[in-house]
C-alpha cells in the first residue's frame, strides 16, 4: 500500500526556498523517482498562494517566449516560478541568465526553482551560462528505508526490485521486468540521451547498457566491454556510451583510487548501476549466494554515491578496498561485508600506504545505521575505531 512520505531532498529544497538567498534552485534527478509528485505536494502544503506551477514536457512548443511568459506570470503575481522538465524548452539557460541579470539590476527578487531529469542537458546550462547564480538539489533513487515506509518492501525485496517506486506495484507478478525495462529504462534512453545526444548506433548503445547492469559493483576493463557489445570502435566509444548513461542517472563508473591522477582516469571502472532493480532486470530470477552478495555491495555502493563526495575503489594485484571516499584530506576506506569469500587483507595494506586512512566495515548488522545517514556514520566509526 502507498504512503506519502517528503523524501530529504525535498525538505533541503524547500529549506534553500525559503532561505531565500537570491539564488536559482535547481532539482535534478532521476526519471521516475517521484519528483515532480513530491515537488506539487509541496506546492499544496506550503505554496500553494504563491507558487506558479508549469512543466515544459506539457506544451508543444515550450520556446523562449514561453518560457518568458511564464515568469511574467510569476512576476506579476508575485509568485515563485516553478518549471518542471527545464531542459526540454529552447535556450532555457539563457533566458533564465537574462531574466536573473535583470532582476539583480532592478534589485528585484527572483525566486524560481528548475527541474529537470537530463543531467548532461542541465549542467551544460548551468556551467555555460548560470554559473554563481543557482544552488544544485540533487534527487536519488529511493533507498530501502524509503522504500520501506512508503511501500512496505523489506529487506530482500528492495534487494530486488529496489529503486524506481512506481514498480513496486509490480513486484509480485510478471509484469515487472517489461515495466521497468520499457515504462522506466526504455524511456530514459529515448528522452533524456537519444533525443539530445548523437549516438551512431542506437542498438548498440542499448546494448551496451544491457551488459554493463550486470557488472554490479565489479571493476571490468573497457576493451573487454568493447569486445562484448561486438563492435569495431574504440575505448572512447565505450567511455562516451558510459558518460551518457551516468548523465541519465542509470549508472555510475567509479575509478580507481590512486595519488597518481593519470593513473585514476586510466583506470578501468567499477560499476554501479544506479538502482538495486536494473541488476536484477539482467538475472530475472531469485538471487545466488554470489549475486546476493554483490546486491548487498552495490546498495552500500549507493548510499556513498549520495554523499555526494569523492568515491573510488581501490586494487593493487590481488589486494582490494570495496570503496574509498574522500573529502578534503580525509580518507575512509570501506569494506562491504557480503558474506562472499575474499581476501581480509585489503583495508590493512590500504592502511599501510596511506596510514591516514580511517578503516571502515559495513555488514547487515550495521547497514541500516549507515543507511540513515552515511556521512555521520563514516565520521562517527572514525571517532570510535582509530
Amino acid at each position: 500500500m502507498k504512503k506519502f512520505i517528503y523524501l530529504k531532498y525535498i525538505k533541503d529544497l524547500k529549506d534553500r526556498i525559503d532561505s531565500d538567498n537570491g539564488l536559482i534552485q535547481v532539482l535534478i534527478g532521476p526519471r521516475q523517482v517521484g519528483k515532480t509528485t513530491s515537488v506539487l505536494r509541496l506546492i499544496d502544503d506550503d505554496y500553494v498562494q504563491n507558487a506558479h506551477y508549469v512543466s515544459a514536457d506539457k506544451v508543444f512548443n515550450s520556446d523562449s517566449s514561453w518560457l518568458l511568459e511564464q515568469w511574467t506570470k510569476a512576476q506579476k503575481e508575485n509568485k515563485i516560478l516553478f518549471v518542471d522538465e527545464i531542459q526540454k524548452c529552447e535556450n532555457w539557460a539563457e533566458i533564465i541568465k537574462k531574466i536573473f541579470d535583470e532582476c539583480k539590476r532592478k534589485k528585484e527578487k527572483f525566486k524560481c526553482v528548475l527541474l529537470g531529469s537530463s543531467s548532461l542537458e542541465i549542467q551544460k546550462g548551468l556551467t555555460e551560462s548560470l554559473t554563481g547564480r543557482f544552488q544544485l538539489t540533487r534527487a536519488y533513487h529511493w533507498n530501502y528505508q524509503e522504500s520501506h515506509a512508503g511501500y512496505g518492501l523489506n529487506f530482500e525485496e528492495y534487494l530486488k526490485f529496489g529503486g524506481y517506486p512506481g514498480s513496486y506495484l509490480f513486484k509480485d507478478s510478471n509484469e515487472w521486468a517489461d515495466y521497468v525495462k520499457n515504462s522506466i529504462v526504455g524511456t530514459v534512453i529515448e528522452k533524456d540521451i537519444l533525443q539530445y545526444q548523437n549516438v551512431k548506433s542506437p542498438a548498440l548503445f542499448r546494448q551496451a547498457f544491457e551488459i554493463l547492469i550486470g557488472y554490479p559493483a565489479q571493476e571490468i576493463s573497457y576493451t573487454k566491454l568493447l569486445g562484448q557489445i561486438q563492435d569495431r570502435g574504440n575505448v572512447d566509444l565505450v567511455k562516451s556510451y558510459i558518460r551518457l548513461f551516468e548523465g541519465a542517472f542509470l549508472i555510475r563508473a567509479l575509478e580507481k583510487f590512486s595519488s597518481k591522477t593519470v593513473k585514476t582516469k586510466s583506470s578501468s571502472p567499477k560499476i554501479l548501476p544506479m538502482a538495486p532493480c536494473l541488476y536484477q532486470l539482467s538475472i530475472q530470477a531469485d538471487y545466488d549466494s554470489d549475486e546476493r552478495g554483490r546486491a548487498f555491495e552495490l546498495l552500500v555502493g549507493l548510499q556513498l554515491v549520495r554523499t555526494n563526495e569523492d568515491l573510488f575503489y581501490w586494487r593493487e594485484s590481488q589486494a582490494e578496498v570495496d570503496y574509498v571516499l574522500t573529502r578534503g584530506r580525509k580518507i575512509w576506506a570501506i569494506e562491504v561485508k557480503s558474506g562472499r569469500s575474499r581476501s581480509k587483507k585489503g583495508l590493512e595494506i590500504f592502511k599501510s600506504k596511506y596510514p591516514s586512512a580511517q578503516l571502515i566495515i559495513i555488514d547487515s548488522k550495521n547497514y541500516f545505521e549507515f543507511e540513515e545517514n552515511p556521512m555521520a556514520f563514516l565520521e562517527n566509526w572514525g571517532n570510535q575505531k582509530n
